[in-house]
């Protein structure tokens, strides 16, 4: 994992940790028009998220439920990463996004090839 990674996946977590849930909306920011195509694109990386990890259920083994949890996590942070290539303008941002896309999908690579060779699933 690359140092700015791990320098920013704590920082990830502040603010679900420290705001209500209340807060949480699917609605943009003062200033942001409501048609952002970016804002759209982050919501439905969200949504896409959510639903498999909401309907996964508890196997008994932790790996398994690790590896089913962590699939739909990281392709959520590779389509964010990916709408941040196309509308994103900070230089250091757009770097950190390819280096996410870059290192989540290995992987999900090594993920799915774990699946494959203990549980006999492919996707």
């Amino acid at each position: 994992m690359t140092r700015a990674l791990r320098l920013l996946i704590p920082l990830a977590f502040i603010p679900t940790l420290a705001a209500p849930a209340t807060q949480h909306t699917s609605h943009p920011q003062e200033g942001t028009p409501a048609d952002a195509p970016y804002w759209e694109g982050f919501m439905d990386s969200m949504t896409r998220l959510h639903a498999p990890m909401s309907s996964t259920g508890p196997s008994a083994d932790p790996d398994t439920d690790f590896v089913a949890l962590m699939l739909p996590h990281h392709q959520a942070a590779i389509d964010m990463a990916r709408i941040e290539l196309t509308f994103g303008k900070d230089p250091q941002l757009r770097r950190l996004a390819q280096e996410i896309v870059t290192d989540q999908e290995s992987e999900i690579q090594l993920m799915r090839l774990w699946e494959k060779r203990h549980l006999g699933k492919e996707r």
